[in-house]
């Protein structure tokens, strides 16, 4: 009998035996085949998430961020522990004992599933098993994936610890909100470093896991609500708070930035504009889209906030201007349905979504407001951020309106999205009443850098970025018109002409594929034989075009292209009238060689970019062509009130003493020629005027000895700007109203005389030289190659002969004949009337 019992049971140990090591090897056989081809879990220990990349301003500033991924990395040992406690009491209690699984996780969540019937599958993956999950495999809920899951899991635990597990996991993890990362979704719901959070404030964090778009603080708050407190539950049976404070946080109210109880983070950055958005272009292009959103980039901007907010002013001022002149409304074209007004909040909640520009600052902030009601004397507004009981009330008269054409009913209707702003007074910025305003048709852009780095300070590529991102100073192709003439002297300066050479002023005919070419002086007028200087001062077409045809297109092009304001310039002579199309961001660019004596200077917004470990990628100052050596810096040595030495590694693009001639001939345009009696600095300031063909565009390029500044303005789809509009009175006031401020922060002195100058005075009506002692208005002192002897009484006419007679126009405006004295000494008359036999076609002799 005993040997029958003993038989029995090791009959029935055999066979458990057996079927146990059936089992074993069944499911060794499984994970054996699931365990080939998985990914590597190695990489994780070299893992870089996707960052944010942030920009900064001069003073260490953030300015802007882009991501795809909103997410801060932050190493495990700077992330409090109450953060870490909540993820594990909400997520993985045994995190700490278990080795990558948690088998009675595991059992609970399957005898669970069967009690009821597949009706409640929840999860049972560890912390280690979801960073495999997010970082290697997918996310389906398959027994394929959770035994590749449990694999990766455990020979990730042999690799990594568990605080960088924990760390992979607390960084990597989606938490609603486009946030990613804890220290992301503190910001984010918080507006608050993790150190600054409360345990209920971790424990809300905690919650988000399990579904972000199920717990939405608002639309979900009592769903959130609970998980929040079981989570808190769970974080003092851990042991990780005590009763006391779980009781004071489990009575804390659910706050949260959605909930209106924090400013949210984005608010302390100032709007998006055209210059950071500028920098997200150009980083994109240098090191890749991935990387520039995704490599936590930090970039230091050349961006000078106090100039910038001047430059969006001043140019916004020039174009609300002309816009208010034509006298048309045109609004924003925006309206909300009928039914959203009756009643606030649906009127609310409709403007909240119409998209208007909401970053335009001028005097005031404008706001979104939406025609409630419309009257014969006044019109009833809803705007955005002021209660119905303001005690400023919600109403514009009709008189606000009186530079429009019609009235009231004429122009609005209920429903009609406009802006508004706040009309105060000049004294104390008291409330008058609100007033109405629109976003111009006419845009243009405006932009100042340093002439010595390139560094770019002010950028405004329109009058509102929310309005329109088209940067209208780096992508606009426009003509540049007569603020490309400086680049024709230039040529013709650095070909050997001079300053008091004469060129003749005169109608001139040119045949063309498209028929004769007639060009004309702006003022339609004739001025007969006239020095360089004056040419330029006035603006001279005639002239500019004979110069053009006797150095030779080619000599302009190659200038022209020299200096970067084309690629590949047109060989034709319309372009030496700024024809052809290029940007401002080039046109300002040359225009600072001329100011720094002929350098090569390139223009950057960006001074340098630090990787996401601190390693400095790029930096401007370092790169070929930018670099420049300080030659004493660290002399301890160096005599009270002396500066350090910088010496310049830079090309040089043209003869510094042809730069110097072409900066004193502009500066004649600001004292005395086309633009001025509107740009007047206290400090030496040289410019150009431009006006294309109809006025389609206008501009104006000035400098002083340090910084360069210029705008145009025109149609998006060029079409005249009509009578009036000119360089001078549209640009200029632009330029000075910058310039002001840019003086008095960055100052300006006289513009650098080279060595080799040597100074002649002339007469600046007819080149003729002059005697040391000659004063007077006519009288100029010239700047001259040193020893060369210079050449007066040279007269050119680029070959063309007169196509009749004309009034030659004195400088004084009349067409009385003048006595003028040649090099020679002889004395010879011109004018009233020239004609064929007056002036000889024959080109430069």
């Amino acid at each position: 009998m005993t040997r029958f019992i003993l038989s029995f049971f090791g009959a029935i140990f055999s066979v458990a035996t057996l079927g146990v090591m059936m089992v074993a090897l069944s499911i060794g056989a499984v994970f054996w085949i699931y365990g080939r081809d998985l990914p590597s879990h190695e990489s994780l220990a070299q893992y870089t998430p996707p960052t944010i990349s942030r920009i900064y301003s001069q003073e260490g500033r953030i300015i802007d961020e882009f991501a795809q991924e909103r997410r801060l990395f932050t190493p495990a040992d700077q992330i409090p522990d109450l953060v870490k406690q909540a993820f594990i009491s909400a997520e993985d209690k045994n995190f700490y004992q278990h080795q990558g699984y948690d088998l009675r996780g595991i059992a609970a969540a399957g005898f669970e599933a069967v009690r009821s019937r597949g009706q409640n599958v929840r999860g049972a993956s560890t912390i280690t098993q979801q960073v495999m999950k997010n970082f290697l495999l997918s996310g389906d809920r398959r027994a394929e994936r959770k035994i590749k899951e449990i694999i990766l899991a455990s020979r990730l635990e042999e690799t990594l610890s568990k605080d960088k597990i924990l760390e992979l996991y607390l960084n990597e993890i989606f938490l609603g909100q486009n946030s990613y990362g804890v220290t992301a979704a503190a910001q984010v719901y918080f507006n608050k470093t993790l150190t600054e959070l409360a345990p209920h404030e971790a424990a809300f964090l905690a919650s988000m896991p399990k579904a972000p778009s199920d717990f939405h603080p608002v639309r979900n708050a009592d769903r959130l609500l609970a998980r929040r407190n079981y989570v808190l539950r769970e974080m003092e049976e851990n042991g990780y708070i005590d009763e006391a404070t779980f009781k004071q946080e489990l009575s804390q109210p659910l706050r949260s930035v959605q909930g209106g109880d924090f400013e949210p983070y984005q608010n302390s950055l100032p709007p998006r504009d055209y210059f950071t958005d500028e920098i997200r272009r150009q980083l994109t292009q240098d090191f890749g889209e991935g990387e520039f959103f995704s490599g936590g980039l930090s970039v230091r901007a050349t961006l000078d906030p106090e100039m910038q907010e001047e430059a969006a002013e001043s140019l916004r001022i020039a174009l609300e201007q002309y816009d208010r002149g034509l006298g048309r409304w045109h609004g924003t074209g925006k309206s909300i349905p009928q039914e959203a007004l009756v009643s606030e909040e649906a009127w609310r909640e409709a403007l909240s979504d119409v998209r208007v520009a909401r970053d335009v600052m001028l005097e005031s902030q404008w706001r979104p407001a939406v025609v409630l009601e419309v009257g014969d004397q006044q019109m009833r507004l809803g705007i955005e951020g002021v209660p119905v009981d303001d005690p400023r009330g919600n109403t514009v008269p009709r008189d606000d309106i009186s530079w429009v054409r019609g009235s009231f009913r004429d122009n609005f209707e209920p429903g009609d999205v406009v802006h508004v702003r706040e009309m105060i007074t000049d004294s104390d910025g008291s409330f008058i009443r609100w007033t109405l305003r629109q976003v111009p048709k006419v845009q243009g852009g405006f932009m100042a850098m340093d002439v010595n780095t390139g560094r770019v300070l002010a950028m405004q590529g329109g009058f509102s970025y929310q309005n329109s991102v088209f940067n209208r100073a780096t992508q606009a192709q426009r003509q540049p018109g007569s603020s490309f003439k400086p680049f024709v002297y230039a040529s013709a300066l650095d070909s050997g002409y001079a300053p008091s050479t004469i060129v003749i002023d005169a109608p001139i005919e040119i045949d063309t594929p498209q028929g004769v070419w007639r060009p004309k002086n702006s003022s339609n007028t004739y001025y007969g034989p006239t020095p360089l200087r004056t040419g330029i001062e006035q603006s001279r077409n005639l002239m500019t075009i004979r110069l053009a045809q006797e150095i030779g297109m080619d000599t302009v092009g190659r200038y022209a292209e020299r200096f970067g304001v084309y690629d590949n310039m047109g060989r034709v002579l319309a372009n030496a009238l700024g024809a052809d199309e290029t940007t401002l961001f080039k046109m300002i660019s040359a225009y600072a060689m001329f100011a720094n004596g002929g350098e090569r200077v390139e223009p950057t917004l960006v001074d340098r970019v630090q990787d996401r470990y601190g390693r400095t990628v790029y930096n401007h100052e370092a790169e070929r062509g930018n670099e420049r050596v300080c030659i004493n810096c660290d002399d301890p040595n160096l005599p009270p009130g002396q500066g350090p030495t910088i010496r310049n590694n830079r090309d040089r693009i043209m003869d510094g003493v042809t730069a110097y001639q072409l900066t004193s001939m502009m500066q004649g345009v600001v004292k005395r020629g086309t633009a001025s009696g509107v740009v007047d600095l206290p400090v030496p300031t040289a410019g150009k005027t431009g006006t294309t063909n109809d006025a389609k565009d206008v501009w104006f390029i000035g400098f002083t000895s340090n910084i360069v500044a210029g705008c145009y303005i025109g149609y998006d789809n060029p079409r005249p700007l009509g009578r009036g509009a000119y360089g001078a009175s549209m640009c200029g006031p632009v330029f000075q109203r910058f310039m002001t401020k840019a003086v008095q922060k960055f100052g300006g002195g006289p513009f650098k005389v080279p060595e080799a100058c040597q100074f002649i005075k002339i007469d600046r009506f007819t080149g003729a030289r002059l005697s040391d002692s000659a004063s007077g208005p006519n009288v100029v002192s010239e700047c001259f190659r040193l020893g060369e002897e210079p050449m007066f009484g040279v007269q050119l006419d680029g070959g063309w002969a007169m196509s009749g007679n004309f009034d030659v126009i004195q400088p004084d405006g009349s067409t009385r004949s003048r006595e003028v004295t040649t090099s020679t000494g002889r004395k010879a008359t011109v004018g009233p009337k020239a004609s064929f036999g007056t002036l000889s076609s024959g080109g430069l002799y």
